[in-house]
């Protein structure tokens, strides 16, 4: 064969396996790449940037071989598939970067008509013309994980060089979350994401078949045009607004234009005071946190680029100690400390309250007693047995790690064993026992899906919704439900738990409902201001840390003495890390000074390093907490003489732009400020030092913004929605909810088919509801059930990767290893289908006997979270056995993408360009203003994009919109289950076999159908620009459950405006 056969045979494969025509100019260099170095690495990692697998680089790397081995005489290298168990590379060599000629764009189209382009005829791979997704050519070529996992990603048996026992184990601890909330939503924080701004750069680069507008920073794409592919379909958005919503069509700003009323996002501003200078302070940040993060990353990229190791000798997590058998708690010392709680001297006077009353307010301070002790004191009164009946006492808690921990203190000072007559519920994770559970400690949400399934809540006797002042969203609707159940059950009793803020609220909201307040011991607190504005909040509070430390210490019979811990209040992790690290550094500069244990304490942190800040190594060390919001009332340190406080709080607010929840730094409450500084008072007279200035005080708002008035009321309102209540306005909100933020959560309901056009519960929505997760992901499972999808086994799984924070890890001084160790289980164009194949593998090696902790270490793996992840799936796997919903296998990975498609069609991204430096941006469908880029960590940046359309399960803000976890889709997917958002333009309605036709300037459809809708026979509709249509249409069972959005009722006028 002469070299242009070659050529013409290697372009043909490069263009089935980038879905496009390739100019040979392309393929000549790559074969110079070939000839150059004739050795796999190399050549792998320059096609690698071209979009192509490393399948089939292996493939592309023999055949060259094979048909160049007369021409290049040099010894073909062994090769065999990589492995999850191969070794990980860290000295690949570094191929030279490909030049390539930057010209024109009216050249390069010039070029492309003077370049004869393969014809399908000439090539059995080149791809045909599709006239409907399932012709896509992309299916010839596409991966499957159902089918050929086992075989591609099957582990090599290692050698004993490679046993899985002599890996390196220093990764840091893996660590259970709990930021998740119990609707399985949470706020995404922009921390963990700017880890990876800079150290995982984008690895998309120019190829030869792509150009760029060098002023611009356009994409030119000059192998692709419209006629023969219909990945770049021009998709336009139109807007319409249901009938039962369209009275409030002034309240849907945020759906329509990504504003509000107010102009810049939910009716209530967190923000009192915008140019205060707490509000300055949130919005600038610490620039110690700023000039930290930035050297951080430059030390990392300069390590990069000299080749440094990352590998570290160190532990990963300085702070991991060998765990020690705890000592067996005395019997006496437990009884001992329940008789010095505050709750104790007061316990006959509480019972005898609670029983003449139906429903009492309780106050009391954070370690009174009244979590612990309240539902001991109403088992010993007999409240566990209601005329000869067992009943159950509940204590409700607004975070799992509070449910969990209290069942079980609670179980050790009855002693009993956790999960029998004491137990606790939380999503996914049931520690009771039917018969003999008798005080149940759950979450809020779990009552919640409680009262779904037996609204009386008939097996309880009394429930106790504790830390109430906390005001979070479900909070709130409990006390709105329980107004309405109380009248029905009048032997129902209820308990509503307070510090001494909002205490006032609940008692006028239930009336007569008396206050019963359980004495502290509290002390004066001295409180300090700051003079003048603070600059650097992080550096003013570590300088304050020293200042307080080296003052207040001094030496008796040759040792340091203090008077007090220190509490520090920090916005989140970050900040939290910094202050502690920077401490640090200050300590080791003095000479010999007095002694220092320092504590970081967050939500995110597991439970056994959060126990560390209750004890103490030494009396005579002082201890120093740094903490977020999570210690103003949720926990209680011991010994706290002095309080720092920063001003600032990490809160969940609705973000319009992206249409989901997003943490946000924002000024604390008065009453939040009174809060932390009587932390300093619970052992004896205390100080805080606030650092800011005393006038910043009128730019706080009395009481901190309930979270039903600043987040998304999606799920909320869909469980109302359950509970047949139709008209939510009349709904007995402790504090309604903004008009804006209610109505919108209804449009998103609408938009994903759980309310119909009247805002009646579809049954699609009723079946979300079985699902103890966020309504998307139930509709997922729900669509992946039916035989048009058929890939239920493979979504329960990836939903309940979703469930979990990231389950990869990624040590700072490791980071190379771990992105290449990902990089092993990358599934080009879908995150998805990457997270559905690390379970995969790890559930395969499961079953193997091997190390399963070394093998997730190898592979940078969160074990605990994969564990959780099975947890969850069997959750999910119950839940669609009682469900009926059948198990089905996917045929292939495009049943799975197209099922996520349906489900996600309202989060989707067209690519607009690539810049300069090779990034993609895409800009979103139903906002074009909004600009949004790939996340760092996704699969994508290292493929070919084979279509311009993406959908994203949420976006990440930082310094740009960041989509995360993504895949590709066939912009036919979108329009076929998108149609309330997304049309095409008249001239490709023909292309694409819409059934509206455009006839003498008029859009004549008569014997069609509309959607796959019947148009009843004789109909036309005119107006061709923006379809203002009536048409009659003929209902069936199969209508109402699929097309819910036009079912009104049999034989009712559909009215449908604003298609465009």
């Amino acid at each position: 064969m002469d070299q242009d056969d070659i050529v013409t045979k290697i372009t043909n494969k490069l263009s089935t396996y980038l879905n496009k025509p390739i100019h040979v100019n392309l393929t000549k260099s790559i074969i110079s790449q070939f000839e150059k170095n004739n050795s796999f690495d190399p050549f792998a990692q320059f096609v690698k940037v071209l979009g192509i697998s490393q399948d089939h680089a292996n493939e592309l790397f023999h055949d060259l071989d094979s048909e160049l081995h007369g021409i290049i005489a040099k010894p073909k290298p062994k090769m065999r598939r990589a492995s999850l168990e191969d070794e990980l590379d860290l000295e690949l060599a570094k191929p030279a970067a490909p030049k390539f000629k930057r010209m024109k764009k009216q050249d390069a189209l010039r070029i492309k008509q003077e370049t004869p382009t393969p014809s399908p005829a000439a090539s059995p791979a080149s791809p045909a013309s599709p006239a409907s997704p399932s012709a896509n050519p992309r299916d010839s070529v596409k991966k499957t994980i159902h089918a050929s996992n086992k075989e591609e990603y099957a582990p090599i048996t290692p050698s004993s060089e490679e046993s899985l026992d002599e890996l390196e184990t220093n990764i840091e601890t893996e660590r259970e979350w709990y930021t998740i909330d119990e609707e399985g939503t949470y706020a995404r924080d922009d921390e963990f994401s700017e880890n990876f701004t800079s150290s995982r750069q984008y690895k998309r680069t120019k190829v030869a078949s792509t150009g760029y507008d060098p002023l611009t920073g356009e994409y030119i794409d000059t192998d692709h045009t419209a006629d023969h592919d219909f990945s770049r379909i021009p998709i336009i958005n139109h807007v319409f607004i249901p009938p039962f919503l369209q009275a409030s069509q002034e309240y849907l700003q945020l759906q329509i234009t990504g504003g509000s009323i107010r102009g810049i996002g939910p009716t209530v501003n967190p923000i009192k005071d915008s140019t205060s200078e707490l509000a300055i302070m949130a919005r600038t940040g610490s620039m110690t946190v700023q000039t930290r993060r930035t050297q951080k990353e430059r030390a990392l990229q300069a390590k990069e680029r000299t080749g440094v190791s990352h590998e570290s000798t160190t532990d990963a997590n300085p702070d991991k100690q060998e765990k020690k058998p705890e000592d067996d708690t005395n019997r006496e010392t437990i009884l001992e400390q329940r008789r010095n709680l505050p709750a104790f001297a007061v316990k006959h006077d509480l019972i005898t309250t609670i029983r003449d009353n139906q429903v009492t307010i309780i106050i009391g301070e954070t370690g009174s007693g009244k979590t612990t002790q309240l539902t001991q004191y109403l088992y010993e009164e007999g409240f566990t047995n209601l005329n000869g009946v067992k009943q159950v006492i509940a204590c409700t808690q607004p975070r799992r790690v509070a449910a969990m921990s209290v069942a079980k203190r609670v179980s050790e000072e009855m002693n009993c064993k956790l999960g029998q007559e004491v137990g606790f519920t939380i999503r996914f994770e049931d520690k009771t026992d039917p018969n003999k559970t008798i005080i149940k400690y759950m979450t809020e949400g779990i009552l919640l899906r409680e009262i779904l399934v037996d609204p009386m809540l008939t097996n309880y006797s009394c429930i106790i919704i504790d830390e109430a002042h906390e005001r979070s969203l479900n909070t709130d609707i409990l006390l709105g439900l329980f107004r309405n159940l109380l009248m029905k059950r009048r032997d129902l009793k209820l308990i509503v738990t307070s510090a001494t803020m909002n205490a006032d609220k609940f008692t006028r909201f239930f009336g007569t409902a008396p206050q019963f307040t359980i004495p502290g011991r509290t002390y004066p607190v001295e409180v300090f201001f700051n003079k003048n504005t603070c600059s650097d909040y992080v550096e003013a509070a570590v300088k304050q840390i020293l200042t307080v430390h080296l003052r207040n210490s001094s030496m008796s019979s040759g040792e340091y003495v203090n008077d007090g811990d220190i509490l520090v209040f920090m916005t989140g992790q970050e900040d939290i890390e910094i202050t502690c690290d920077l401490l640090r550094e200050k300590l080791d500069l003095l000479e010999n000074p007095p002694p220092l244990d320092i504590y970081p304490i967050y939500s995110t942190m597991p439970s056994d390093l959060q126990r560390k800040i209750f004890t103490k190594k030494n009396l005579r060390r002082r201890k120093v907490v740094v903490a977020t919001n999570i210690a103003e009332t949720s926990l209680t340190v011991d010994g706290i003489k002095y309080v720092i406080d920063c001003g600032l709080v990490k809160v969940k607010l609705y973000n319009p732009k992206l249409s989901m929840d997003t943490l946000q730094v924002v000024p604390i409450s008065l009453a939040n400020a009174d809060q932390r500084s009587g932390r300093a008072g619970r052992v004896g007279p205390g100080i805080t030092y606030r650092l800011y200035t005393e006038r910043a005080i009128d730019s706080m708002y009395i009481q901190p913004i309930p979270e039903i008035q600043r987040t998304n009321l999606c799920n909320s309102m869909l469980l109302l929605k359950s509970l047949h209540i139709e008209d939510i306005n009349r709904f007995p909100f402790l504090d309604s909810p903004p008009k804006d933020l209610l109505n919108c959560s209804l449009y998103d309901l609408w938009a994903i088919g759980a309310l119909d056009n009247l805002g009646a519960l579809t049954q699609l929505g009723k079946s979300m509801t079985k699902f103890p997760i966020e309504p998307t992901l139930a509709k997922l499972i729900l669509l992946a059930s039916r035989p048009e999808f058929h890939c239920s086994e493979e979504m329960i799984t990836i939903v309940a990767m979703l469930s979990v924070p990231n389950i990869f890890s990624r040590p700072k001084e490791r980071a190379k290893e771990a992105d290449m160790a990902r990089d092993k289980f990358v599934i080009a164009e879908s995150d998805h289908l990457t997270l559905l194949n690390v379970y995969t593998q790890w559930n395969i090696n499961m079953g193997k006997r091997i190390n399963i902790s070394a093998w997730c270490n190898k592979n940078f793996l969160q074990l605990k979270s994969l564990l959780r992840v099975k947890d969850i799936r069997k959750q999910l796997l119950l839940i669609m056995n009682s469900s009926k919903l059948p198990l089905l296998k996917s045929r292939s990975d495009d049943d799975i993408r197209k099922c996520l498609a349906a489900s996600f069609y309202h989060q989707a991204a067209k690519l607009t360009k690539m810049n300069l430096s090779g990034n993609p941006e895409f800009v979103s469908l139903r906002h074009n203003y909004m600009k949004m880029y790939l996340h760092p960590t996704s699969s994508l940046l290292d493929s070919n994009l084979s279509t311009n359309f993406v959908i994203y399960h949420e976006l990440v803000l930082t310094t740009k919109e960041y989509m995360n976890y993504i895949t590709v889709v066939d912009p036919m997917w979108l329009l076929q289950f998108g149609y309330k958002f997304y049309t095409v333009a008249d001239s490709y309605k023909d292309k694409i076999n819409l059934p509206i036709t455009k006839k003498n300037g008029r859009n004549d459809c008569t014997n069609t159908r509309f959607h796959n809708l019947k148009i009843i026979q004789g109909f036309r509709m005119t107006d061709c620009n923006i379809f203002n249509f009536k048409f009659w249409i003929g209902l069936d069972d199969w209508f109402n459950d699929i097309h819910d959005f036009l079912g009104w009722n049999r034989g009712f006028l559909v009215v449908v405006e604003s298609f465009t």
